[in-house]
């Protein structure tokens, strides 16, 4: 037990609040204090200030009161907030719950793990607690993101109190690999439905590299008052992760998605061995932009050598966002000659960095411009090539129809908003390169790390290339004559091609991960502390 002094009671009190999460238990000797602290504690954890009265009080008592430190868990002064967490969990579905409000439901219920997965031996999906049953029925119907995935585990952050979750799909090729990802979603069917579609989406690009990996995704909530931005608790996130992905065994290994760092995936590593993308200090592969850019642009030439277009020389390509990848885009587009960029983005300070980077060297090439947040009239623009390098679903039934582009190729996650999307962009003429392949070199920069380096590496390069059957070149065009021999859209050709490739077992470790995953549920992960 921790002891602090009172005269910094609310400022000690914000601050447990934010980092570990530890709330004061008043000295029974303390008579004054024993009937005061819950006002106060329930002040801070209602980010409400002192009232004066106590103020003074604790004034006149002294500014050297003793308070014993315990777990909010074992508080007292936790119980009016979880009384009021419990009228939001109340009689609603699990599904419409906000993940923060699910983390309480768990809590309430003395759950600090769960899972739920697909049991190939018996063909059935399973939770790990009768009160869960609701998710296995929502799986069960949804024919759309569930595809008998193997495993979706939870856990709520011993550190943080976030919601830590890794969807595991098809694991054939070897253990899931995929970024974590950060992001604040409204309903917990949001959250399983991401995970869901990331993770095969994962797995269904790792087979079109030719990675011998199996699909993956983590996904961790925004906690409450965007307490991620505080640095110390940011890290205590992070740790939280490495712990819980270290508890699964090595079915998930890890990878920088949006909205974390190579720092962040530091952190992780701090708890585990199972991620890769950390820093080239530690051994990682770093920031993966720059291949995936690339990556970008061999997808583009494949595209325009598959419809006889010629080269990148002379066409003009519009790019919606203007960040890191986007900036390696137009710089390697600069090289090829091309005629003109367009590029948009809603935040100022990015548009400013790339003018700075490329101006006025390049300013009769490239035009970037400053747009409303939610803003997609780039896709609009006349041009040869438009590239979504932003965030996912923007092309949708509202905006295909506006496109006057022949080729769509962006780095963006996600881009079509349903699969309609898929047939109206047929229908319409319009070259689609789907996101999973043309953005496939940030999981292939950090896929190989415990393999070692090489400067200049070959395992790299030829992803690149055209020659290697699984090149990002060679695959375009190979998804692109599939579709066109097959009459259907490039995203059915391509999960087709995929699909195919997903099963194949990985030469040394077959099954190894459906083995853990087993191992896992027959020993009672979700009981274990």
């Amino acid at each position: 037990m921790a002891i602090c002094r009172s005269h910094h009671l609310y400022k000690y009190l914000r601050n447990a609040k934010y980092t570990s999460q530890l709330l004061i238990r008043p000295l029974k000797d303390d008579t004054f204090i024993q009937r005061n602290y819950r006002a106060i504690a329930s002040c801070v954890f209602q980010d409400k200030p002192i009232p004066k009265q106590i103020n003074c009080n604790v004034g006149k008592q002294g500014s050297f009161r003793c308070f014993s430190v315990s777990s909010i868990h074992d508080s007292e002064a936790s119980e009016e907030v979880k009384g009021k967490s419990s009228s939001k969990t109340k009689g609603k579905s699990l599904l419409e719950l906000q993940p923060n409000d699910f983390v309480d439901f768990l809590k309430e219920k003395g759950i600090h793990r769960c899972y739920i997965v697909y049991d190939k031996r018996d063909g059935q999906v399973k939770v790990s607690h009768p009160e869960l049953e609701e998710f296995a029925e929502f799986v069960k119907a949804d024919h759309i993101d569930y595809d008998q995935h193997e495993g979706v585990f939870m856990q709520v952050g011993r550190r943080s109190g976030c919601l830590l979750g890794a969807f595991v799909w098809r694991t054939n090729r070897g253990q899931a690999c995929g970024g974590i990802r950060l992001w604040d979603y409204p309903r917990m069917d949001k959250y399983l439905r991401d995970g869901l579609r990331l993770g095969q989406g994962m797995g269904v690009k790792s087979a079109l590299a030719g990675l011998w990996n199996g699909g993956g995704i983590g996904i961790v909530s925004e906690p409450r008052e965007r307490k991620h931005l505080l640095p110390d608790f940011r890290t205590l996130v992070f740790n939280d992760y490495g712990g819980f992905i270290t508890s699964l065994n090595g079915c998930y290994v890890a990878a920088e998605d949006v909205g974390l760092n190579v720092s962040d995936l530091d952190n992780v590593h701090m708890f585990t061995r199972y991620t890769t993308c950390i820093s080239e200090d530690k051994g990682g592969s770093g920031n993966p932009s720059v291949a995936t850019g690339k990556g970008v642009i061999c997808a583009m030439e494949g595209a325009l050598d598959f419809l006889e277009m010629g080269t990148l020389a002379g066409k003009s390509v519009a790019i919606q966002g203007a960040g890191n990848v986007s900036t390696v885009i137009v710089e390697g587009l600069l090289k090829k000659k091309v005629a003109s960029i367009y590029v948009t983005d809603c935040h100022m300070n990015r548009v400013e960095d790339m003018k700075h980077k490329f101006h006025p060297k390049h300013s009769k090439v490239l035009t970037v411009e400053k747009v409303p947040l939610d803003d997609t009239s780039v896709l609009a623009y006349p041009c040869d090539i438009v590239s979504p390098c932003a965030l996912g679903n923007v092309l949708n039934k509202y905006t295909i129809p506006t496109i006057n582009a022949r080729i769509v190729c962006g780095a963006a996650n996600n881009q079509l908003g349903s699969p309609a999307d898929n047939q109206l962009m047929k229908d319409r003429d319009i070259t689609y390169i789907v996101d999973y392949l043309a953005n496939r070199m940030g999981i292939v920069n950090c896929a190989n790390e415990n393999y070692g380096r090489l400067p200049d590496d070959p395992a790299i390069g030829r992803h690149f290339g055209r020659e290697w059957e699984n090149s990002i070149f060679v695959m375009t065009k190979r998804i692109l004559q599939k579709a066109a021999d097959d009459n259907i859209t490039a995203v059915e050709a391509a999960n087709s091609i995929a699909d195919k490739l997903s099963r194949e077992l990985h030469p040394i470790w077959p099954n190894r991960s459906q083995q853990i995953i087993h191992a896992l549920i027959d020993n009672e992960w979700h009981l274990q502390h």
